[in-house]
């Protein structure tokens, strides 16, 4: 009798909107091949055991797929089904086989630590399942993990980079995703509640096989030293995963910044995800918070469509600087990726309602796009280079984001305190254009007396590890400002919010300069109040902006 035994060990990594963890095996699996019956167990040690007898192989292989009731899923909502999941996928990737749920089933998924890993399409299709975390074994496991076949690896003889770099001198197997690292120079710097040393300067790029830069997302940092660089490479085929209704039933455990993963991960480049649902159940008056059920992280070219997602209840607990904070907790996470975007996306609960965080968080991104998608929240925490909104609905915490390049904004209605929010915890600061057009904003200022289109602050007295800019040039066509509802002293519309209220004349003087908007154009921009567009209420600081104007309001 001749076996097969194939060792998989594959790697998993969680994104935390706070602090990195270390990678650690998702999955310890041994297939065989046998006359036995075929059977999903495991050892003492946790591994999976998966025999599949000849005769199943031979059919699977036949069928192209295999389903997860022929590895024993019940699908019965109460059998915990997560070994027969991962089993079903184990094989399939390796005979290179797609996955498709049974109709009608419903697959319970308790707390056990057990990643199913995808490498191949996969059709959830009309199938629930039930994701308990009420008793979770490893928090930092993601439930579903999409990676490539392909491993990454160290890249030898770069000691330097520059920014706008257009060719590295290597010679790749083919496109790749390069990351680096050098960890004598920290960045974000991060300023507040929620303050801390900031993190190693980082940047992410593609490259073709000879070592050609894609510019649409180019190299923002100069490294004088490097002490870290991965080349990761990129899947010429698209993977890609369909249908699905899922539902988390929400943990339980303390409001710490103890995050948990429990969702789908991609760690692959080139996936569509198209028509997935997520639900959330059982949120009480405590919990720990999550890093989002759809967590993308470390690829490129990936695209989410027709994809219903919730808000996270927003829990609060005490901050690095030792003060209440409300944390973070998000169903969409992204981390070091590129090309990403979110397509005919919304979520189940209104995004309006500030019981709920935002649904989304970014940190090392490029190119990130939504289109007609309907959310609480776009952001970008530690940098965004280049990203585009359009025919989209903001909510609540609206848009909050720093970064390079170019932010586009068109035929979208924002309902915030400001169109666009730089974030003031990492400095305000947008180095590039933004564009503005054929836009509602409708402002949510808790009885403020004025509403700003682009908000933040920066005092000028922290180092946050580079130098702050507001957007060089803001273009502004268009824009309906829906002020109508204002209490008695409103004062009207400002561009800018009062970024640093100290500086008031020429003796304030900044430790770290904070470099100011040269001009903003203005296009047919309306009220519904009738009070006219102001630059301020800090005209000194914005005194030398250069303003445009191409109509009367």
């Amino acid at each position: 009798m001749k076996y097969i035994i194939l060792f998989l060990f594959v790697f998993s990594s969680v994104f935390n909107m706070v602090q990195g963890q270390a990678n650690r095996p998702a999955e310890n699996v041994v297939i065989t091949s046998s006359r036995n019956k075929t059977r999903v167990s495991t050892n003492d040690n946790g591994e999976l055991l998966i025999n599949v007898s000849k005769k199943d192989a031979r059919k699977f292989k036949a069928n192209g797929s295999v389903r997860y009731s022929d590895f024993g899923a019940r699908g019965d909502s109460k059998t915990d089904d997560i070994d027969a999941i991962a089993a079903a996928h184990a094989f399939a990737n390796q005979h290179g086989l797609s996955v498709k749920a049974d109709e009608g089933a419903t697959y319970y998924i308790g707390g056990k630590d057990r990643t199913a890993v995808i490498q191949t399409d996969t059709d959830f299709g009309s199938a629930d399942f039930i994701i308990d975390d009420t008793d979770v074994e490893n928090r930092s496991a993601h439930v579903f993990l999409v990676s490539s076949n392909l491993q990454p690896f160290d890249l030898e003889g770069l000691s330097s980079l520059k920014r706008n770099q257009d060719k590295i001198d290597v010679s790749l197997p083919g496109p790749c995703l390069i990351t680096v690292t050098n960890s004598q120079v920290r960045r974000y710097i991060r300023f507040g509640p929620n303050q801390n040393d900031g993190a190693p300067q980082t940047d992410i790029f593609i490259v073709d096989k000879e070592g050609n830069v894609d510019m649409d997302a180019p190299i923002i940092w100069d490294f004088d030293q490097i002490t870290g660089i991965t080349a990761r490479p990129i899947d010429g085929t698209t993977l890609t995963i369909t249908g699905g209704r899922f539902t988390t039933i929400a943990n339980r455990a303390e409001s710490r910044y103890t995050y948990y993963s429990r969702g789908l991960a991609i760690r692959r480049s080139n996936v569509i995800v198209d028509g997935l649902k997520h639900y959330v159940t059982g949120e009480g008056d405590h919990g720990a918070p999550y890093g989002g059920f759809i967590n993308i992280r470390d690829c490129a070219n990936v695209t989410v469509r027709n994809t219903i997602l919730t808000g996270r209840k927003t829990y609060r607990t005490i901050g690095s600087a030792g003060v209440e904070v409300s944390m973070g907790s998000y169903d969409i996470s992204l981390s070091r990726a590129l090309n990403v975007t979110f397509e005919n996306c919304s979520q189940t609960n209104d995004i309006n309602d500030r019981t709920y965080w935002g649904i989304m968080g970014s940190n090392y991104c490029k190119n990130l796009v939504l289109d007609n998608c309907s959310f609480s929240r776009f952001d970008a925490h530690m940098g965004v280079a280049n990203a585009t909104i359009r025919n989209s609905i903001l909510g609540h915490q609206g848009i909050n984001a720093i970064g390079t390049g170019t932010f586009t904004l068109e035929n979208s209605t924002i309902y915030a305190w400001h169109i666009v929010n730089l974030r003031s915890d990492y400095g305000s600061t947008w180095e590039g254009e933004f564009i503005i057009r054929n836009c509602v904003f409708v402002p949510s200022g808790y009885g403020s007396s004025t509403a700003n289109l682009i908000g933040g602050s920066n005092s000028g007295q922290h180092d946050f590890g580079y130098t702050c800019y507001m957007p060089e040039r803001i273009i502004i066509e268009n824009l309906h400002i829906d002020d109508s509802d204002h209490p008695a002293d409103y004062k009207g519309p400002a561009i800018f919010s009062n970024f640093n209220s100290k500086m008031t004349d020429d003796s304030y003087l900044e430790k770290f300069p904070y470099v100011i908007t040269r001009e903003v154009i203005l296009r047919n921009v309306t009220t519904s109040s009738g009070r006219t567009l102001r630059i301020s209420d800090n005209p000194f600081m914005f005194r030398d902006v250069k303003l445009i104007q191409k109509n009367q309001y």
